[in-house]
């Protein structure tokens, strides 16, 4: 007698038949959806559990080969909507397939005609797989919807940039629009420069208060500050420095970027490229702004961040530290949203420049705790939280390239170059000297001799 017969025209009056048949039925729904209808059910629904699976199996297996051949192409395929809509879709309707199939299969099985000992152990393995394969299912499905929203409030859908003499540069630039700012401040600038083939990077950082500041000839403000922003205090805010910038564009001289906002911009920020632009002597392709004051919602999510403190800081109060709620103590701590936007904003006892360099360490720390494990366990978080934290006008297009050039970046040692005193002198600065400097700060390091 073959395997077909008992499976499809069991013996019904035999419980010890009918549960070993039941078991057979769960086991093959769990292997290969499908074959338990095909053994002994509606073979053509059946034949549709059975091919999706195979295509499920050859989409996995062909996204292992091109992950290993070509990793560049997934990241790239995964950060488009329309992939991400399709996956969606995709698992979606396969969750919606399996629990067809699972309730059909324990329909196929006559629980009532299995042993008595037996009937609820079936039940419960066929049902703890339904709930795991269709929770998994839909978690990624969240998740791929989440992505997809994300990545579209986040990244630009304008056209992709060429690297300039092998090299991207990205301006980044920590804000602050916390309750006592009018407004969203920059106080960290840099410029983070990737060599476009080896993923080998250079930060460049300047301070806030560097002036005078000049713009490129192409800029629109070249003709306002021909001799640069604040030259002899010439500018049209309090205080003419670089970070000022922004402001006084923001508030005064829209109008000189009337294209910003269709380039997922705005004005504040394109006078920012410029000046940097101008500062460094390179040219910037694309732009990051991370509001300091949503970094403690994005610090919560992913559950804290391990900061080493070198000095003591206050946590609320004023100038003369009156009011001073609680203080930072030197050591290694694992800090909440909360304190570590407290240690990055804290201007107490210390100079800009610390401050700058707190911010900095922030930032590193954050990328540090974004591992696989806290992303997929907490993404939904991260997502809500990246949309209120970063702004920039990378394009979607490129995000696959630039994670395949990060995973590049993430094994080599980044260089620093930290535009400062004694370095430089940010009130009377020599450009030439700073351009050369970063010029030096890109050279590929040569290799030294070897003696014989």
């Amino acid at each position: 007698m073959t395997i077909a017969r008992p499976l499809r025209h069991p013996d019904t009056a035999s419980a010890h038949t009918m549960t070993k048949r039941g078991w057979w039925l769960v086991v093959c729904n769990v292997l290969l959806p499908g074959s338990a209808q095909v053994l002994a059910g509606d073979r053509r629904l059946g034949r549709v559990g059975i091919v999706a699976t195979l295509l499920l199996w050859l989409a996995a297996i062909a996204a292992l080969v091109i992950s290993l051949v070509t990793p560049q192409t997934l990241y790239t395929l995964f950060t488009q909507a329309a992939s991400l809509w399709v996956v969606q879709l995709v698992l979606i309707a396969y969750a919606v397939l399996w629990v067809v199939l699972t309730l059909d299969t324990l329909r196929l099985v006559r629980l009532v005609k299995t042993s008595a000992s037996a009937r609820g152990w079936i039940a419960a393995f066929a049902v703890i797989v339904l709930v795991g394969i269709t929770g998994t299912a839909g978690y990624a499905s969240l998740v791929a919807g989440s992505a997809r929203g994300a990545l579209g409030d986040i990244f630009s859908a304008g056209p992709s940039q060429p690297p300039v003499d092998g090299r991207y540069n990205i301006m980044l630039l920590g804000g602050d629009a916390g309750p006592d700012r009018d407004g969203l401040r920059p106080d960290s600038m840099s410029v983070v420069s990737i060599d476009a083939s080896t993923g080998q990077a250079v930060t460049i950082g300047l301070p806030r208060d560097l002036n005078p500041v000049p713009f490129p000839a192409s800029s629109p403000l070249h003709a306002l500050y021909p001799d640069g922003y604040g030259y002899d205090d010439h500018c049209d805010v309090d205080v003419c420095q670089l970070n000022s910038i922004y402001t006084e564009v923001s508030l005064y001289k829209s109008q000189l970027y009337p294209k910003a906002k269709a380039e997922h911009s705005d004005p504040g920020i394109e006078s920012m490229r410029d000046a940097l632009e101008g500062a460094t002597g390179l040219t910037i392709q694309y732009y990051v702004l991370i509001d300091m004051q949503g970094f403690a919602d994005l610090i919560d999510t992913l559950g804290g961040v391990d900061i080493t403190v070198s000095e003591r800081l206050p946590i609320g109060g004023d100038e003369n530290l009156n009011h001073v709620t609680s203080w930072i103590k030197p050591g290694t701590q694992h800090m909440s949203g909360y304190t570590a936007q407290w240690y990055a904003r804290s201007r107490h006892g210390t100079s800009d420049y610390d401050r700058m360099a707190r911010q900095r360490q922030l930032q590193d720390a954050i990328l540090k705790q974004v591992n696989p494990v806290n992303v997929v366990s907490k993404f939904q978080g991260i997502a809500n939280a990246g949309t209120q934290v970063v702004k920039t006008d990378i394009p979607q297009s490129m995000l696959g390239y630039f994670v395949d050039l990060g995973m590049k970046t993430r094994k080599l040692p980044v260089k620093q170059l930290e535009l400062v005193p004694p370095l430089i002198e940010p009130t009377s600065p020599d450009y030439g000297q700073i351009h050369k400097l970063v010029q030096q700060s890109l050279a590929p390091a040569t290799p030294k001799p070897t003696g014989k």
